[in-house]
């Protein structure tokens, strides 16, 4: 698959970083010249431009790509630009654009793009979450669905998971089981040790029951 990220500062650059370490063709563009070439090594190809206007981003071949990433929050009228120019102009399939507030994330979803982000508010939610709950990770899905992990409550050691019957005992599905830094798929018959981290999906007042029984 064919990514660009455009500006690359904290978010935008780890998004580039990683989707190239997972072995996918990624073009990076930035007008700070420092900031290219220290990640010219670790993607596709990295380009030292200011985008400015559709002229612009045809001529680094943009519109061959299938998702681009607007990442440069901080300038609010050159990312809302950008974003109106890759779907109403370009035509690109899928465009994700970082907003620094609400206002301008509706005013990105207004010029087409596909997903908005608001990093700050989802660390800090997710911040939140895990230090007024009792699991050592959790993943909101929506705002009444997560994924968790929580080490394995007393009432589940030496069951097998057969015997624990998540869904029908406690309304939530147990989805694989963390062991040091392993994740093993569910077997039924697997015995519950103390040491086990059960990886757990459910509404969220379902979750908290079960960690707290």
């Amino acid at each position: 698959m064919k990514f660009c990220v455009i500006g690359l500062g904290r978010l935008g650059y780890q998004v580039a970083t990683t989707l190239a370490e997972n072995g996918m063709e990624v073009l990076a563009i930035d007008s700070n010249e420092n900031i290219i070439a220290s990640i010219r090594d670790h993607v596709t190809q990295a380009i030292c431009m200011r985008v400015t206007d559709e002229n612009s981003l045809r001529s680094i071949g943009i519109d061959e790509m299938e998702t681009v990433i607007v990442a440069m929050g901080e300038n609010f009228d050159q990312s809302v630009l950008i974003t109106a120019l890759l779907k109403k102009k370009l035509n690109i399939p899928r465009v994700i654009a970082r907003a620094i507030n609400e206002i301008h994330k509706e005013i990105l979803q207004l010029v087409g793009a596909d997903q908005h982000i608001l990093p700050e508010r989802e660390v800090g939610i997710r911040i939140a979450d895990n230090l007024s709950s009792p699991f050592m990770d959790l993943v909101r899905l929506d705002n009444d669905f997560s994924i968790s992990q929580v080490m394995a409550p007393a009432h589940c050691i030496d069951k097998t998971i057969q015997e624990i019957d998540f869904f029908n005992s406690y309304a939530i599905n147990c989805i694989g089981i963390k062991q040091v830094n392993n994740i093993i798929d569910i077997d039924p018959l697997h015995v519950v040790t103390k040491t086990d981290k059960l990886i757990l999906s459910g509404t969220n007042n379902n979750l908290k029951k079960f960690a707290r029984k």
